[in-house]
Parts: structure tokens; sequence; C-alpha cells
């Protein structure tokens, strides 16, 4: 059984083969694999972790080609399922230099919502030590019900659980109804990152403070929130601080926010209480994962930038 469990969206990515125009503009598109939950499941395999990944893909040849990439990765995929009534999710993406994204995506409805719960596995979600999710499985039912009975089994053993929401609001049906759900599963994680950009949507705070203690307030054990090049910023309520991302020529910045939680957290499972560690523990543990999220940055496609620890070392 694997160590750490990832559940949500699988899909494919298709990005613009040239930087900085949009989709209208853009003369071709590169078919990458893609999915935040996937790709930190990719992540924490390609690190070295025992990884599986919880979720649904279409009965065509993109779900084949998705559940090939997971296996040749080394992630678990006896629950990814495959099903027979609606197509593999795709989106097609466009990236700026400034890492800002234009995203549209397909999916009337993707498989990637159609998980239900009678397809989580109990017993598999309890085996995991770690769990991640995001929000995107939360937009619609049935993943949306499926998504919470798997983060309550998880939360129900003590794994530790790692929480992205990776706000992608086109996908919901209106800006009220992710911003409730994003706070409904809020309070099961120990972990919880946000970027820079989503930060004053989630929280309504354009500042840190208030958006801070109303997430630890819920019992959270670790705030992330990732500002790009400029690094990161933590805080567990006890210690905090700023550490500085590095400056690397950037190709495509997708995904770089997955390596970042893969890396910090293959470091965090390390650890039994968060709250107990100390300022150059953490700022050890965010620098090891702005070097994955700049590496990240290298590669066009998330899953074939993702890089390893040797990468990581090596890269520091």
């Amino acid at each position: 059984m694997p160590k750490a469990l990832c559940i949500g969206e699988l899909l494919i990515d298709f990005v613009s083969t040239t930087p900085d125009v949009t989709l209208a503009e853009a003369p071709g598109f590169v078919k990458a694999p893609g999915g935040a939950p996937a790709n930190v499941a990719v992540g924490l395999a390609k690190l070295g972790m025992d990884a599986g990944f919880i979720g649904k893909v279409g009965a065509d040849a993109f779900g084949d080609f998705l559940r090939e990439t997971l296996q040749q990765n080394g992630v678990d995929t006896d629950y990814l399922i495959a099903g027979e009534g609606s197509r593999t999710t795709l989106a097609f993406v466009a990236t700026r230099s400034d890492g800002m994204k234009d995203i549209t995506f397909y999916r009337h409805p993707g498989a990637d919502i159609q998980l239900s719960r009678d397809e989580i596995n109990t017993d598999y979600v309890q085996s995991a030590e770690l769990f991640h999710y995001g929000s995107v499985s939360l937009s619609h039912s049935p993943s949306r019900e499926a998504t919470l009975h798997a983060i309550q089994s998880a939360k129900a053993v003590g794994a530790m659980l790692s929480y992205d929401p990776n706000l992608r609001l086109m996908l919901w049906d209106n800006a009220k109804d992710a911003k409730h759900w994003i706070w409904e599963v809020m309070p099961y994680a120990d972990v919880v990152k946000i970027s820079e950009e989503e930060w004053e949507f989630v929280t309504g705070d354009a500042g840190l403070e208030q958006g801070i203690d109303r997430i630890l307030g819920l019992g959270v054990k670790l705030l992330v929130v990732t500002l790009g090049e400029r690094g990161c910023y933590y805080t567990n309520g006890i210690t905090d601080g700023f550490v500085d991302g590095f400056i690397v020529d950037v190709v495509d910045t997708l995904g770089a926010g997955d390596a970042f939680v893969a890396a910090m957290l293959i470091q965090l499972i390390q650890h039994v209480d968060l709250l107990s560690l100390k300022k150059v523990q953490l700022d050890a543990i965010m620098r090891y994962a702005n070097a994955a999220g700049a590496l990240a940055t290298q590669k066009v496609g998330v899953i074939p930038a993702l890089p390893t620890h040797s990468e990581i070392e090596s890269f520091l």
C-alpha cells in the first residue's frame, strides 16, 4: 500500500508552444499530462516515496495515456478508474513569462468529476500516512462527496493531511460556491499551501495577517504562501519566516507549485509534530521546496519537469 495518496483531477494540459501569446494567438500546443494532485503524486514518487493516485479518467486514448504516464513514474494506479460515460478532461494553457496563465477547460462534464463516493476504497485511503487534496474535485458532485469521504477517512486514522486549494474559478458554477467549499475542507488539513495570486480571493485579506489567523484558527499546523520567484512565506503560529526563491531562466511555470508541494511534503512527513519544528528546520525545508519549484520551470509540461532528490541536491 502506498505511503502517500493524492486525490483529485488528472487531465491533459495542451500547453502553448509560444509563451506570452493568448490562447487564440497560440500557433500550436504540446500535450502534457497534468492535474495538480496527480502532479504531486508523481513529484512524491520521483523523490522516492511510495505514492498512489485516486481519481477518474475517461475510457479513451487520453485516459490510457495518463494511466501509463503515472505508472511509468512509479505511481500506484489501482484506484485510478476509467469511466465509460465521460471523456478525459482537457485544458488548453497559454503561459506567460510573469507566471500568470490563461487556461480554458474542456469538461462537459469531464471524467474527473464523475468519481463517486462508492468508488473510494476506505481501506486503501486509511493505509496512507500522507493524504493530499485540492479543491477542483469539490466543484461538482459526485466527486465532491467522494473527495470529502476520502478526506474524512484519512483524518480519522491520523494521517498527515495536505491541502492546496489550487483555485480554478472557471471550473466552478460561481465564485460563492468556490469560496464555500475551499473553506469547508480547510479544517481537515495539517498543512495548507496557497499561492500569492489566490490569497486574496481565498481569505478576503489583501495583507497576510487576518487570513493567517483565520486559517491557523481552524487547527491548521503549517501554512505556506508561495510567492513565485520571490520564494515563500511560512508560519505555524509559533515560528514564521520568508525564504527567498531562486532566480532561473523560466521555460514554463506550469506545475512549479506542485513540485514545491511534493518536495515540502517529503521533508515534512519525517516530522511527527509540525508545531515543534524549529525555524532552522523550516527554513531548510522551504529552501528545498523552493529549489524544486525553480527546477520545475525548466521544461515544458509538469510531469517531465518534476525533479528528483539528486537533481534538487545538485541544484542546491
